[in-house]
């Protein structure tokens, strides 16, 4: 696993992601798979990103910031029971499903859905007045 720093050119932010090489990296960039987590544009560049080196600080701080991540998984976990029990998935037929609901008002659900959608979809959905939310989902996995 390899760990890119990489910038936005359109919002000029830096995030941190990680590869499986880096030829995987090279690979999702000439596909154009690779989006900018603020303002999903497709113009991403590597940074220079300095080595980790390992003492008794970073070790420290490694320490916090896995605490911190697993503080932050659990808090989503906790929301993704809340969607999972109070939303119907419609998986990937959410697009079509929301304008359903959106243009058909006789069409009431009496619970939300959520599901799955591409960011141009969700653009799309949006433009038309439906409101969307998109949230990060991950597996309930302890490793």
């Amino acid at each position: 696993m390899i760990k890119y720093r990489l910038k936005c050119k359109n919002c000029e932010k830096s995030f941190d992601s990680w590869f499986s090489s880096s030829k995987e990296f090279e690979k999702l960039k000439k596909k154009n798979f690779l989006n900018c987590h603020f303002c999903n544009s497709k113009s991403i560049v590597k940074t220079l990103m300095a080595p980790n080196i390992v003492s008794s600080k970073n070790c420290f701080e490694n320490k916090i910031k896995i605490k911190k991540n697993n503080n932050i998984k659990k808090k989503i976990l906790e929301f993704q029971n809340f969607i999972k029990n109070n939303f119907e998935n419609v998986g990937d037929d959410f697009t079509y499903k929301a304008r359903s609901l959106h243009y058909n008002n006789n069409k009431k659900n009496k619970k939300g859905i959520y599901g799955n959608a591409s960011t141009k979809q969700i653009k799309e959905l949006n433009e038309e007045g439906i409101e969307t939310q998109i949230f990060p989902w991950i597996d309930n996995k302890n490793n």
